[in-house]
């Protein structure tokens, strides 16, 4: 657990600066600036009739002190009073109608954004996050934003301007109960801000932090629960759980203490303030010099201060729980991607297949030594490539490398003579169709699934490709056909099934290059028979690369390339590198069961 709690302190060592995160919400803000300017103007004018509630309180008074004979006077003041009020409900009313599409539009365009900026980073930036954890980052962020956007215009903002307000009048008319005023508040204000960003803050990032933690741990355990229940580990998983929201709860509990500490030191400073202003005022009566007119002025404007004091000490806790939940967002949007379009970048035209690897060198970041070192290779356009090995030795990456979900450290990758260092990833990856080995589908229909490859596509053509696949059988024999509902990542489906499926969304992409991860290993013997049999159609005129794991899928392959450590140490056809004896031999041998 301790090595978990720290783990969790040094990752907050990239956190933004407050100021940086401001920033960031700030843009959104400008982007719709006759909203904003809307909502500034029109908080401005409620601030202007806050300031001039004490003083039209203070007229009622004085006019009600002078007797009966003041009657008129009394119920012109009275109705000023209530009239000012009744003007700030609609004047906040207002406000609140300029501000409130601001927000939504803005939450929206943060939510979007940075979940493109997510979907940007690159496979190993994937790899090393939790996918729940991100997810709950992004949607912690759109409402971090609402916090403190309400905090700093709608609460902080009108709050100083109001307090500043009435202590300039104070000083005016009075100068030591304004310099009073003045000071205390300053010293409110201050103290706020120091103590919640130096004393509340580092708790809050660490209970932030395991928040997010809480959400990866439960996405992981969640979307494994078909792991879990074949274990009989739900005790463990619930233990794993409990440790994670255990650490938590300790972290959060001192998080609202610390609030809670700050929260006390307001209250004695409000009620100093209390104290104070009244106790003047009513020296100052007692002397002749203040009406009662002017001591209801200072109750009143106590009550205006205290209640946007307390809002101003709530709303700066706010103001920075808000910031940190927006800092993940805010950080990533600073982060450049990890792989990207170069500027010149154009749309991948290939059509013929053509894959060349020159002089290409790749290390993953993790890694001592390079995969790939000065690696060449030509694969003509049509042929069907078998690439084998043991696991590690470099086939995937080989075909990471041909979708550029990595960048080489040297060297070039050229698809029918175009650099895909200098096309855009989107475009040279719909030219490449991928069955992998275990294809996850999304929990959406059968047919939306299939259509992923091209949104387009009509009724007709999925279903096409779908009996292309040998799909189409089954999928018709459940309740709601191509309709059907598949669940997370397939599981309503058998393996053989999302197999297929995979296989008809390949089809439906009628890309130039063919990407094949063992496809067929799901399968059941006479099935794959059937769908070996439509997948000769589909290679009909494509690059076709073969990810071989069973050396029996090989054999009528074009060309074998036996990787060993990043290298191609043989290539050849099937019967050709059996007679030669070497590294494709051995594995042919091992898969016969021959000692």
């Amino acid at each position: 657990m301790t090595e978990q709690y720290e783990d969790v302190e040094e990752g907050r060592e990239r956190v933004l600066s407050n100021r940086k995160v401001l920033g960031f919400i700030v843009a959104y803000w400008l982007r719709r600036p006759w909203l904003l300017t809307a909502t500034v103007i029109l908080t401005l004018l409620v601030i202007g009739l806050d300031l001039a509630l004490p003083w039209a309180s203070g007229r009622l008074v004085d006019a009600i002190t002078r007797g009966p004979s003041a009657v008129d006077d009394a119920w012109s003041a009275w109705g000023l009073f209530v009239g000012v009020y009744v003007a700030m409900a609609f004047g906040r009313n207002l406000a609140n109608r300029s501000w409130i599409p601001l927000a939504a539009w803005n939450m929206r365009e943060m939510t979007e954004e940075g979940f493109a900026k997510v979907q940007s980073f690159s496979a190993d930036w994937h790899a090393d996050s939790f996918a729940g954890a991100t997810v709950r980052r992004i949607s912690r962020a759109m409402w971090g934003y609402d916090q403190v956007s309400d905090a700093v215009v709608i609460w902080i903002g009108p709050a100083i301007l109001v307090l500043l307000g009435l202590s300039l009048t104070m000083v005016l008319r009075w100068p030591l109960v304004g310099a009073f005023s003045l000071a205390v508040t300053s010293l409110y204000i201050v103290s706020n801000i120091t103590l919640t960003a130096r004393f509340g803050r580092p708790l809050n990032l660490k209970s932030v932090a395991l928040d997010s933690r809480i959400g990866g741990a439960l996405a992981d355990s969640i979307t494994g629960n078909a792991t879990v229940r074949s274990f009989g580990a739900e005790a463990r998983e619930e233990a794993r759980i409990s440790g994670v929201a255990e650490m938590w709860r300790v972290a959060v509990i001192r998080t609202w203490n610390r609030s809670t500490h700050i929260r006390l030191i307001q209250n004695l400073l409000l009620a100093v303030l209390q104290g104070g202003l009244t106790g003047l005022l009513i020296m100052m009566w007692l002397d002749g010099k203040a009406t009662a007119g002017d001591v209801a002025f200072a109750i009143t404007a106590f009550m205006l201060m205290s209640g946007y004091l307390r809002n101003i000490g709530d709303n700066i806790r706010m103001l920075q729980k808000g910031l940190d939940d927006v800092e993940d967002v805010a950080r990533f949007s600073t982060l450049p991607p990890q792989v990207a379009d170069a500027p010149d970048a154009a749309p991948f035209a290939g059509e013929l297949g053509e894959i060349v690897f020159e002089n290409a060198s790749f290390r993953y970041k993790a890694a001592p030594e390079p995969l790939f070192k000065d690696f060449s290779l030509r694969i003509r356009p049509g042929e069907r490539v078998a690439l084998v090995g043991p696991t590690g030795a470099g086939k995937s990456s080989f075909v990471k490398l041909i979708q550029r979900l990595y960048d080489l450290d040297a060297g070039r990758i050229l698809i029918d003579g175009q650099d895909i260092a200098h096309v855009t990833q989107i475009s040279l990856r719909r030219g490449v169709a991928l069955v992998p080995q275990d294809p996850a589908l999304f929990h959406r229909s059968i047919a939306d699934n299939i259509r992923y490859s091209r949104p387009e596509a009509t009724k007709d053509e999925i279903e096409l490709a779908a009996r292309r696949a040998r799909a189409h059988d089954f999928i018709v024999r459940l309740p709601l056909g191509y309709q059907t509902l598949v669940g997370e990542r397939g599981v309503k489906l058998s393996g053989g099934e999302r197999q297929r499926v995979a296989i008809a969304r390949a089809f439906l992409a009628d890309a130039p290059i063919l990407v094949l991860d063992e496809a067929t290993s799901s399968l059941d013997v006479e099935t794959e028979r059937d769908v070996q049999a439509a997948m000769e159609e589909l290679m009909v005129g494509r690059t076709t690369i073969v990810i071989a794991h069973r050396l029996s899928t090989v054999r009528h392959a074009d060309r074998i390339l036996v990787f060993e450590n990043g290298a191609i140490v043989e290539e050849g056809r099937h019967a050709e590198l059996v007679a030669k004896g070497g590294a494709y031999a051995r594995l042919h041998a091992v898969t016969l069961g021959v000692p």
